[in-house]
């Protein structure tokens, strides 16, 4: 029951207003009193965190917390990609093999979720890898690849859950979302991230200031738990033996690699 609460607690509905309600409370210095009780009922692994829990100030400080340095290793090199975040698989596969370019029951539009034709296009003979990220898991997101960011862009307005019930009964969530694309260019291939908003309040935030990225290098944060979707763009990219559907895995682990 106490799980069940604090879920609808963190994961809302698409209103307006409730978002912006639950982004004022968790801001709030009052709110760092729930701290505890959510590392707690979400079994946070706190010897990860870069600070003790008494030190964060609030829920959102929480959220978004950073690791201790040293906590994840980079497994990979210009041939690979790794998770770039710390969540769960919720699907694989081939952008080909599904119907209009869509994938999750047509949860996820290609055209839609991208913001046009041209862009989906690019990705129509590579993989698609699901991560989603609930309120236990660390929020900051890192880069697949070692490349040169090509481009960011944002899409969406409202922005509905992305749990379970929210795929399934939501007006397509993933690719209707609040959302920020970033394109990256490697040397093998084009690779689109895409964050996925949870709330109407703007949930993605940016944190890389240049143009080269580093693969591991962080690349922005979620404020609350939501969705990333990789697009990659390479029909010789092959997913990790080891990647199935409900997997736990860290940023940093092994997902794939380019065969030649």
């Amino acid at each position: 029951m106490l799980k069940t609460f604090l879920k609808i607690f963190v994961e809302l509905t698409g209103n307006p207003f409730m978002s912006r309600q639950l982004m004022t409370v968790t801001k709030s210095g009052w709110s760092r009193k729930m701290i505890p009780l959510f590392a707690n009922v979400y079994k946070v692994n706190q010897e990860e965190m870069a600070v003790p829990l008494s030190e964060y100030t609030s829920l959102q400080h929480f959220f978004t917390r950073s690791l201790k340095p040293g906590t994840r290793s980079v497994k990979g090199d210009e041939n690979t990609f790794v998770s770039p975040v710390d969540g769960v698989v919720n699907a694989f596969g081939l952008i080909s093999d599904v119907t209009d370019y869509t994938v999750k029951n047509k949860q996820i539009v290609l055209e839609e979720m991208l913001g046009s034709g041209e862009k989906a296009d690019k990705y129509k003979n590579g993989m698609y890898i699901i991560f989603y990220l609930s309120p236990r898991h660390y929020h900051r997101i890192h880069s697949p690849v070692t490349g040169k960011i090509m481009a960011n862009w944002t899409l969406g307005g409202k922005s509905y859950p992305v749990n379970h019930f929210g795929i399934k009964y939501g007006n397509r969530p993933l690719s209707t979302n609040f959302r920020t694309i970033t394109e990256i260019k490697s040397t093998q291939n084009n690779v689109a991230v895409v964050k996925v908003g949870a709330l109407n309040v703007n949930s993605v935030h940016l944190t890389h200031p240049g143009e080269t990225i580093q693969q591991g290098e962080e690349l922005a944060y979620f404020s609350f738990g939501s969705t990333v979707i990789l697009l990659i763009e390479n029909e010789n990219f092959q997913i990790s033996s080891a990647l199935c559907e409900g997997k736990e895995i860290k940023y940093g682990e092994k997902i794939g690699f380019i065969s030649h």
